[in-house]
């Protein structure tokens, strides 16, 4: 039974990462279909983001009181039918409209399924739905290549993403028992293990210098969603406006670059048992800045595209294991209140930069995407390599005093 439902939770995070890349991929298309701002998609992708930052925010209270199955559900029902809002979409005023359902129905299944697996299943799980996350987010634009293509338009490619989502709703709502009998038999587990944690936690508050270096952490989450989010969202434009790619061929590129990050994330979970989170998070951190150079740099265009599946290479193992370091960076004691830090940056990256990038190539031109990627990827570097200085100073300052870490 708990094999079932996890498989369930697997398949719903799938889900959970069709709809991210579909914007971007078709937004050439949809702009001229529907005589749109070029900058236009930036705001479509910030209503999203900042839905799912208030569902998120939420999503505890709501979880405690309706249980993580029946939010799932309805969630799930929210997102599919804003999919399929962005299918009929007349205006870009409607597709506004359904940005809202989607990143309230996206944030509660993120947060809820997260939250559910961590206290319930084994570590490496959490690892893998990262990966699957990235499986729905390949299969997106993907889909939208094969019906961009052929004779079909993008209201196909988000129709067909819409059914698939409706499928998973019939899904969810079939084994919808299963969820409240998962809760029930670990109920008395999971109190036992709290009340001892808490018991060894005590009341004490951590020393000061355990709590250096949380700036750059943070600053290191904002940049990372940044570029993730902005080369998914206009890496499609920049292919076809500089690099001569028609639609669905850039698509198709923009699909493997998030397979880039899929599979990179999927061996990440083995070579984690060999290599450390901070040598994981600084050669990842270094192939991304490689690639966007490759961007960058003025090369015939198959360097480019090389260049996209570098990065999706180089971005899969920083953000998971950036989630797992937080515990060994700043003490078990702290580590819940600045997660929730954390992620409430990395949502703030992925609201603001995206649409920065949409109104400066509004004044210069998308041929500024590859420079700005550059400076983001560096300055994500920079944050996370300050932070590793500070770090290695707390723990020379904490064996001159003795204090434990």
């Amino acid at each position: 039974m708990a094999t079932i439902l996890l498989l369930i939770i697997y398949l719903a995070f799938i889900s959970l990462g069709l709809p991210d890349s579909l914007l971007g991929s078709a937004w050439p298309i949809m702009r001229a279909n529907l005589d749109a701002p070029f900058g236009m998609a930036g705001v479509l992708s910030m209503t999203v983001t900042v839905g799912t930052i208030v569902s998120s925010l939420l999503s505890g209270a709501v979880v405690r009181k309706f249980g993580t199955g029946a939010v799932t559900l309805i969630s799930c029902i929210m997102t599919a039918g804003a999919l399929a809002g962005f299918s009929y979409a007349p205006s870009i005023l409607w597709l506004i409209v359904c940005a809202i359902p989607l990143g309230l129905g996206g944030g509660a299944v993120d947060a809820g399924l997260n939250h559910y697996v961590a206290e319930r299943y084994k570590a490496h799980h959490m690892s893998w739905l990262h990966c699957f996350w990235g499986v729905g987010a390949t299969a997106g634009p993907m889909i939208m290549a094969a019906f961009l293509s052929g004779d079909s338009s993008w209201r196909d490619g988000y129709l067909t993403v819409a059914g698939i989502q409706f499928a998973l709703v019939i899904v969810l709502f079939v084994t919808l028992p299963l969820w409240k009998s998962r809760s029930v038999n670990q109920g008395a587990v999971l109190d036992a293990e709290q009340t001892e944690t808490e018991m060894s936690l005590g009341n004490e508050g951590l020393p000061k210098m355990r709590m250096s270096g949380v700036t750059y952490a943070l600053a290191s989450f904002l940049f990372y969603c940044g570029v993730e989010i902005t080369v998914g969202l206009w890496g499609s434009s920049y292919l076809v406006k500089e690099r001569g790619l028609l639609a669905d061929q850039a698509a198709q590129w923009v699909a493997i670059y998030f397979a880039g990050i899929t599979i990179g994330r999927l061996i990440t979970g083995f070579i984690t048992f060999k290599l450390s989170n901070r040598l994981l998070i600084r050669g990842g951190q270094a192939t991304a800045l490689a690639g966007a150079l490759l961007l960058l740099l003025p090369l015939p265009t198959g360097f480019s595209l090389a260049g996209l599946l570098i990065m999706g290479l180089g971005l899969a193992p920083i953000y998971p294991c950036m989630l797992h370091e937080t515990p060994a960076r700043f003490g078990k004691e702290q580590a819940g209140r600045i997660m929730g830090y954390q992620m409430a940056v990395a949502y703030t990256g992925s609201t603001l930069m995206p649409p920065l990038l949409g109104l400066l190539a509004g004044f210069a031109g998308i041929g500024i995407f590859p420079l700005y990627i550059v400076l983001s990827a560096g300055a994500m570097l920079l944050c996370s390599e300050r932070l590793n200085v500070l770090l290695n100073k707390r723990k020379e300052r904490a064996s001159e005093i003795g204090v434990p870490l």
